[in-house]
């Protein structure tokens, strides 16, 4: 069996406005694509997949059902401390990125794979937890929330949290994975809305600096065998 081919880009540190507009280009190509091989069967030519990592600057960014009441700081105060603060169009509520945090974006043709997004969320916490295990965590789920969790102290702190846009089964926004961020920046938002959890990152809980080229072959590795694609790298 043929494996879906999935292109690799590590875009770097990227401003989010940059980047979510790179991540649209690339959306609605495939979208389109779809459109016109369903009216034009004769004619079809494949989507392409793609998955993407980077880090932001500093950024707080809304989910499009999120409540701006859970960002609590002001734009003066965003401003003196350069956080930039975007409304987007994908799902859950308020999140951070910042240098030191993995970003991922799948932009993933589900037609290749399930049509399924519940399946692909689920999929996506799973390479995360694989990725917390070769460095001996436990990253867990919990019921009714999406993202990953560490649960060893008996506090759940969320480690990943995940939001993502899908149309026609073609996916978009993904995953801010917590590997060597200031957490404090978390402190200025309730967290995806929930205000009985806390935040942690991998270099917190195993209590040293990680190198983040390792994680990235580690996550690239688990992607792999979760999703059971062919990446292509560049």
């Amino acid at each position: 069996m043929k494996l879906p081919k999935v292109h690799f880009m590590d875009l770097g540190l990227i401003e989010y406005q940059k980047c979510w507009d790179f991540q649209t280009k690339l959306f609605n190509e495939a979208v389109h694509q779809k459109i016109y091989n369903r009216k034009n069967p004769d004619k079809k030519e494949s989507t392409k997949n793609y998955l993407i990592f980077c880090e932001h600057p500093h950024v707080y960014t809304l989910g499009k059902s999120g409540n701006e009441k859970n960002l609590l700081i002001s734009k003066q105060e965003q401003d003196s401390k350069k956080i930039t603060f975007f409304k987007t169009n994908r799902g859950g509520d308020i999140t951070y990125h910042g240098p030191g945090q993995l970003v991922v974006y799948p932009i993933l043709d589900l037609d290749y794979f399930f049509s399924d997004i519940h399946k692909y969320l689920r999929f996506l916490e799973e390479t995360v937890i694989r990725t917390l295990s070769d460095f001996g965590l436990l990253g867990k789920r919990i019921d009714g929330l999406t993202g990953v969790w560490i649960n060893n102290k008996g506090i759940s702190r969320k480690i990943c949290a995940i939001g993502v846009k899908s149309s026609r089964w073609v996916t978009m926004h993904g995953i801010g994975f917590n590997i060597n961020p200031d957490l404090s920046y978390f402190n200025s938002i309730i967290p995806c809305g929930i205000e009985d959890k806390s935040v942690t990152s991998l270099k917190e809980e195993i209590q040293k600096e990680v190198n983040m080229e390792d994680l990235k072959d580690y996550f690239k590795n688990n992607f792999i065998n979760i999703f059971n694609i062919e990446l292509l790298e560049n």
